[in-house]
């Protein structure tokens, strides 16, 4: 037979109906809860135990909750019984006090009211979402506030901290999945809606990648720079550099980025560090396309997953002491990290071959591994 932990459980289920009931403005309608279990195949005295259990919680005994509607019924292994054949809430108070919800539906009728007042076109929003409503319950002053702002201004062009909105300054940012939700309906015309970062999708600025560069010919570095050679800038203002010089070396490898400026001297030539599948920073670098690039990376893999990357946002590059005859020279038995890349790489004959035997075998060639003497004789003969 039922119990009055599981018509409790049940209530709680159709709660988010009787929510929504409340922003449609409809009638409260009797809640009814399925008595879906039989009795209990016992003794008598079990079954009375449970019938005096579910009693004991109904309107009947504690004046609210769940109204019990008992018939008389002949049962196979009991006798004449009083069993009960329906279970409902006849009002709602019965409703919320049973699930003790009076102060919270009273909170989130006057949200859902704020809301609405404020943002009509959000009603279908608070009908799909009620329990976020409940869930902010005592934020909704300052997240309208977010949305007013955002709705006045939708391309604000500052910082999240610099926004002139009378909220504590980390606000918005621990309060960023509901803002979201509602910019996304109230600002849909100017969301970049590709982007997922809330600053990029908003029209803010943000913390850009820095990217970090060596520049290899003196003269340069001189002349534009005064002397300084290992710079990082925002990608937003390495994208629009014009720098005379004809190369791009990039590396995977911090170790060996570090001593780049120890190779051989190189005119008209920069070291970049590209951090692995960070890359990917790169790809709006449109000065690249007409430079020589060259790439660096770790014998293994990644390394050449990461090569494929850089080549599919620039068909020129060359893959540069990343071949079988430096893997052979100096493998150390190093195991690598395996993949789960599937697709087609765009890799070179023997990049391929090389990069199956990696794949096969589980084995790796770390950059800093390769001697000094090895690199410089290599970019001497360039």
């Amino acid at each position: 037979m039922i119990t009055p932990q599981e018509i409790k459980k049940k209530a709680e289920r159709k709660y988010i109906y009787f929510l929504q009931s409340l922003v449609r403005n409809t009638l409260f309608e009797k809640v009814v809860i399925r008595g879906d279990k039989k009795y209990t195949k016992s003794s008598l005295p079990e079954f009375e135990k449970e019938i005096q259990l579910i009693i004991s919680q109904s309107k009947e005994k504690k004046g609210f909750g769940y109204t019990l509607e008992f018939q008389k019924i002949k049962t196979k292994h009991l006798g004449t019984q009083d069993l009960p054949i329906s279970i409902y809430f006849d009002t709602e108070k019965d409703f919320l006090k049973f699930l003790s919800k009076e102060i919270e539906v009273e909170l989130f009728i006057e949200n859902q009211k704020k809301i609405l007042d404020t943002f009509p076109e959000l009603k279908e929003w608070v009908i799909k979402n009620p329990i976020k409503v409940i869930q902010n319950q005592t934020e909704w002053e300052s997240i309208l506030k977010v949305c007013r702002y955002f709705k006045q201004s939708p391309k604000p062009n500052l910082y999240i901290r610099e926004l002139p909105i009378s909220v504590h300054t980390k606000f918005i940012e621990q309060n960023q999945s509901i803002i979201k939700d509602l910019l996304d309906i109230l600002n849909s015309e100017y969301i970049n809606k590709e982007e997922n970062q809330f600053d990029k999708r908003f029209n803010l600025k943000y913390a850009e990648p820095q990217i970090r560069f060596k520049i290899l010919d003196k003269k340069v570095s001189q002349n534009l720079f005064s002397g300084i050679d290992d710079i990082a800038i925002p990608i937003s203002q390495f994208e629009v550099l014009d720098l005379p010089i004809e190369r791009v070396i990039v590396f995977e490898n911090k170790t060996t980025f570090y001593t780049a400026l120890t190779l051989p001297k190189m005119d008209k030539t920069i070291a970049v560090f590209g951090s692995g599948f960070s890359v990917s920073n790169l790809k709006n670098v449109n000065w690249f396309t007409n430079k020589e690039l060259l790439y660096w990376g770790d014998i293994d893999v990644q390394g050449f997953e990461i090569l494929s990357q850089f080549r599919n946002y620039f068909r020129q590059t060359k893959s540069i002491l990343m071949d079988q005859q430096t893997f052979e020279n100096f493998f150390e038995n190093d195991s690598g990290s395996p993949t789960s890349i599937t697709i087609q790489l765009n890799l070179t004959d023997n990049e391929k071959k090389l990069y199956d035997l990696l794949k096969i075998n589980n084995w790796r060639l770390e950059q800093e591994k390769i001697p000094y003497e090895y690199v410089n004789k290599y970019f001497e003969n360039e």
